[in-house]
């Protein structure tokens, strides 16, 4: 499997009163379908009640990897040593549990929101993920799905 040898992140370059929202996806390790179920998912959770730097907003974990919306509640935090921290932290609490290690995939998908219909938009295409999967018929019985914090641009 071919790795990037380095993934350049821009600086975010907006007005100062904009919010900045990063839509984030992280995979777990060889897609490994091991994060829908009440332990990790619990581990998830805490670990982003630690890093009280970031806002979580609405989130899906799914088998094999996880969507969610985040936002700094400063505009210096580095998003990089943000996820670095809670892949660690969501590690940590599911090793020792026989989770599989390495649990997450080196690379992560982070996209910044530009709008508030983005948000919208992008959120009710990923709530849908668990019936596109075929586990379960309606969105809503999906177990492994919420909001934290509510987010607005």
């Amino acid at each position: 499997m071919a790795r990037h040898k380095h993934l350049y992140r821009l600086p975010v370059w907006l007005p100062s009163d904009t919010a900045v929202i990063y839509f984030i996806t992280c995979c777990t390790a060889e897609r490994r379908a091991c994060l829908a179920n009440p332990q990790a998912h619990d581990a998830i959770r805490r670990a982003w009640q630690r890093l009280d730097r970031w806002r979580v907003g609405r989130y899906v974990v799914m088998p094999d990897h996880l969507h969610f919306f985040t936002s700094p509640c400063e505009r210096e935090e580095d998003l990089s040593r943000y996820l670095q921290a809670f892949r660690s932290l969501v590690t940590r609490q599911l090793r020792p549990a026989g989770f599989p290690y390495p649990l997450w995939q080196r690379e992560f998908f982070d996209h910044l929101l530009r709008s508030h219909d983005s948000y919208d938009e992008k959120w009710h295409y990923v709530w849908q993920n668990p019936i596109r999967k075929r586990l379960v018929a309606n969105a809503e019985d999906w177990p492994y799905a919420g909001e934290i914090h509510q987010l607005e641009l």
